[in-house]
């Protein structure tokens, strides 16, 4: 769901903790202690950089839940930590850009700091050169605000990055929110912008308006100017209407606005865009347009609109694939990484006469693969002869993916989890039709299958609904795939609203939601019983967010459910538009205000056909979620109570959308386990 701070109830504050409305858990099984060991044994992986010759590379890794920066050359040999941290663990470094001269490496580090910051220090921004210095040079003095998306301008000059002067959160949405106190809207606003520092040392200049909050943003060729998404702040509630703009790289300098989606004409009119990138001759400028419900979560066509103004051009009408990433590897061909019933492709595009044609795909992989700053991501060489990502999937944990860009997918170059092995069962790709549709999603079998058993089955529907579930390896905190452990069939799929279709598929359910993608996914449950040995009557259901949604909504729809954990869900679409400060991203799905019409809103609101809900619900969400308000979950957990259904609510102090307390990432998938294990047991 869409990332913006909410309304809470007053009362929440002074009243919720991890078990206020629910007995802490009774982890009776020894396999969920096991599990939930297992699952915290992961380092994460947060950012993989290749140097611009292809010579060497970077990545950031976690340890004792610090990032700490790793340099080691293309193969991934003669690995080293650099940096500050005299130890592994002991603060924070992150935040990777190499220059253009593929010697210098810019990164973040609160290792030095003295003064207080989010979550911890205040970082600052540090370059090391990687061919002649043993220590790192700070950069930036003083900075006090939240920091991110570093990036060197062509020339090498300048260092830019994305800065909140005075922020008091990390500028998203799946963060706790700020407290709801004081002049709602008005009072402590914050704005993200565009800020320099030269390369050379001196003052940080912010450059982007300072009432324009900026969520991405990219340098031209000539280094002069940069291309950015902006919209008015508050910045959480208007990503939904941002616009593209250029300006000089000076403070105070003009801008033009290049497109505004709220009066384009064409597929572009109404939606949202991402991913702005400069063609190598400065003459265009390249971006991702698409129906995304959140900031982050990329996926739509390729247009493209002229640097001096003009009107967007659609490059890739019609295609059967969502891409989420894009580089310009000539002046008329791009390296897109994108979406195809649930598996990450990499593919090569050319363009002529307006119109970008897919050549070939040169690898696909099963899993997600990044750079740590989005899902779909790749680090790549200046000549795109070289890439690198981090990737996992359901068989193999994170790790370091490093070489040429010859057609076949790169080998791992590190080991930093291989000695972790997954304890689920394995996984498959199913694929089936429904209603003139192509739908995917995948199926992990329980661990230890025995064919000649008959197995209760979990459903997990995935956020968004603008997204897709690709493999990958689970970490603690909540999610699918453990459930496999414990004896269940998962079944994860991705129906119409999800990437990996084209935009026609992505936006089938608009103006619909929890019917035509409900559809979809009891067809396809439909299917996986027609191939495996399923015990239709122990089905179970399960969500996060948009799935939490769902999880709300379904058992208002049909009795085939027997037990359902909801997380971070919406019960009253109605509600909900009063409750939160997002109202701008449901205009896209909904067609228009609640206000305008509330018939709309209504039909896929669970909150009106409560009473046909049957089914035992374990409720849970952050107390600060930004996302899906905590008063929504009150509301399902209190219609059910007063009708008898057995229910449980645990809402957890100072969490947002996503959890970062550890404890708290690991009581809920706890509890969940729990929860299905009562009232769906796997071993009968």
């Amino acid at each position: 769901m869409p990332k913006t701070p909410h309304l809470l109830l007053p009362l929440l504050a002074a009243l919720l903790a991890p078990a206020a409305f629910a007995d802490a858990p009774n982890a009776t099984d020894p396999r969920i202690s096991t599990l939930l060991t297992q699952l915290g044994k992961v380092r994460d992986i947060d950012a993989v950089a290749l140097s611009p010759d292809g010579q060497q590379l970077a990545w950031v890794v976690e340890t004792n839940d610090k990032p700490g920066i790793m340099l080691a050359d293309a193969h991934g040999q003669h690995a080293h930590r650099i940096g500050l941290a005299t130890k592994p663990g002991d603060c924070s470094e992150y935040g990777l850009a190499w220059a253009p001269d593929s010697h210098r490496l810019a990164f973040l580090s609160n290792c030095a700091s003295s003064r207080a910051g989010i979550g911890g220090k205040q970082p600052d921004v540090y370059v090391l050169d990687t061919q002649g210095q043993d220590q790192p040079v700070r950069l930036s003095s003083g900075l006090r605000g939240y920091v991110h998306a570093l990036e060197w301008s062509p020339d090498g000059k300048t260092v830019a990055m994305l800065y909140v002067e005075g922020a008091t959160r990390r500028a998203s949405a799946v963060a706790a929110a700020k407290p709801a106190i004081g002049e709602i809207g008005v009072e402590g606003i914050e704005v993200q912008r565009v800020a320099t520092l030269p390369a050379q040392g001196g003052s940080l200049q912010q450059v982007t308006p300072a009432g324009s909050y900026v969520y991405e943003f990219s340098w031209a060729p000539d280094s002069q100017g940069i291309a950015y998404v902006a919209a008015p702040a508050p910045g959480d509630n208007n990503w939904w209407i941002a616009q593209l703009y250029v300006q000089p790289v000076q403070p105070g300098a003009p801008r033009t606005a290049l497109v505004d989606p709220a009066t384009v004409s064409g597929s572009l009119h109404g939606l949202q865009i991402a991913l702005p990138r400069w063609s190598p001759d400065g003459s265009r400028i390249a971006f991702i347009g698409g129906l995304m419900s959140d900031e982050g979560s990329t996926g739509g066509d390729i247009y493209s609109v002229p640097a001096r103004g003009g009107a967007p051009i659609n490059l890739t009408p019609g295609i059967r694939v969502s891409p989420s990433w894009f580089s310009w590897s000539g002046p008329d061909s791009m390296l897109v990484d994108q979406v195809h019933d649930g598996q990450a492709e990499v593919a090569h595009y050319t363009l002529r006469d307006n119109h970008a044609q897919q050549q070939r795909v040169l690898f696909t992989v099963p899993g997600y693969i990044g750079d740590g700053t989005a899902l779909l991501a790749l680090s790549l060489s200046a000549d795109h002869r070289y890439l690198a990502f981090s990737g996992s999937s359901f068989e193999t944990a994170p790790e370091v993916y490093a070489g040429p860009l010859d057609g076949q997918a790169p080998a791992p170059v590190t080991t930093i989890n291989a000695d972790l092995k997954p304890s689920w069962g394995k996984a498959t790709s199913v694929e089936w039709d429904n209603e003139g549709f192509h739908v995917q999603g995948w199926l992990l079998y329980p661990a230890h299958y025995d064919s000649h058993k008959h197995y209760p089955m979990i459903v997990n529907i995935h956020g968004g609904p603008s997204a897709a579930v690709l493999q990958h390896w689970p970490s603690v905190g909540y999610g699918a795939v453990p459930f496999s452990t414990l004896g269940y069939f998962v079944f994860m799929p991705n129906p119409r609203g999800s990437f990996g279709g084209g935009e026609a598929f992505v936006q089938a359910n608009r103006k619909d939601f929890g019917y035509g993608d409900l559809r979809d996914t009891l067809a396809g449950v439909d299917a996986v019983e027609k191939m495996v040995p399923v015990d239709d009557h122990r089905l179970g259901l399960t969500g996060w967010s948009y799935g939490g949604f769902m999880s709300m909504f379904v058992p208002t729809q049909t009795q085939r459910f027997r037990a359902v954990v909801a997380g971070a869900g919406i019960a009253n679409w109605q509600s909900y538009y009063g409750q939160n400060l997002i109202d701008q991203w449901m205009i896209p799905f909904f067609g228009s205000s609640v206000y305008d019409d509330p018939a709309v809103y209504a039909k896929s609101s669970a909150i009106n056909f409560i009473k046909k809900v049957k089914t035992p619900t374990l409720i849970v969400v952050g107390e600060r979620d930004a996302e899906c308000p905590a008063p929504q979950s009150f509301e399902y957990w209190h219609a059910l109570r007063a009708l008898g259904v057995p229910t449980s609510l645990v809402v957890y102090a100072n969490e947002g959308h996503h959890f970062y307390n550890p404890a708290n990432q690991r009581d809920v998938l706890q509890r969940a386990l729990n929860w299905f294990e009562k009232y769906l047991p796997a071993g009968q």
